[in-house]
């Protein structure tokens, strides 16, 4: 008790210091949080996609692996050796492509020759690329140098001809003979021989190949590989 009998007054400081309030973060901390974890969630997903890939390279090139006999069993030109059988077309992948035009074609079953000119079969896996192949001729789809070669087998008859001939555009006449080869026997036999043509020419875009004889009736057609016709850019 105070002096007078009254109780002490207590007298509250309004004026002190509170403690400061703990921030709140801002909406700017909160999407940064948020950015920040799609982020990580999107570079997780990209790492689980490398590894599975590695995985899947890793078995394709395993000895032995299947996928790796699929793909090496895929070949550009395929040689029928034996009778002449018919064959399912395919389009192959090749494993390495070509880094410039070239085409390969063989005899096969489906071929229809006419008198002299040579037809080739376009189902005994041939290779054509960048080159097209129209009505029994090659069809030169990029200008430039190209390797042209003929191998032709035949019965021996009197007089055979064999030749490589072109049509252009650019020259309005007759086909161009490019190659020839001309072989005579003393009558005629049941003797096999065979004729092969090869050269270097300049070629235009459209410029057309294709392969002559004198007879196509004597041409030998037991094996597919005996009769080709093909070319390529050098």
């Amino acid at each position: 008790m105070t002096k007078g009998g009254y109780p002490p007054k207590c007298v509250v400081d309004t004026y002190t210091t509170q403690p400061p309030a703990t921030p709140r973060p801002s909406q700017g901390a909160r999407q940064a949080a948020a950015v920040q974890i799609v982020l990580f969630l999107l570079v997780s997903v990209a790492l689980c996609g490398l590894a599975i890939e590695a995985c899947f390279i890793y078995h394709l090139w395993l000895p032995g692996s299947s996928l790796l006999l699929q793909a090496t069993s895929a070949s550009p030109s395929k040689l029928i050796s034996g009778p002449l059988v018919p064959s399912t077309p395919q389009t192959h992948r090749l494993v390495i492509p070509p880094s410039k035009p070239v085409a390969h074609l063989t005899d096969g079953q489906d071929v229809v020759h006419e008198k002299k000119v040579m037809a080739w079969s376009t189902q005994a896996d041939p290779l054509l690329y960048e080159m097209d192949y129209e009505n029994k001729r090659l069809v030169i789809q990029k200008e430039g140098y190209y390797y042209v070669y003929s191998k032709v087998s035949f019965v021996d008859v009197h007089s055979f001809t064999h030749s490589v001939s072109m049509k252009t555009q650019l020259y309005k006449g007759e086909s161009i003979p490019l190659l020839l080869s001309t072989r005579s026997s003393r009558g005629s036999s049941d003797k096999q021989s065979s004729s092969y043509l090869a050269g270097v020419f300049h070629f235009y875009k459209n410029d057309a190949v294709f392969v002559e004889v004198s007879d196509t009736s004597h041409i030998v057609r037991s094996k597919s590989y005996e009769n080709v016709f093909g070319a390529y850019m050098i």
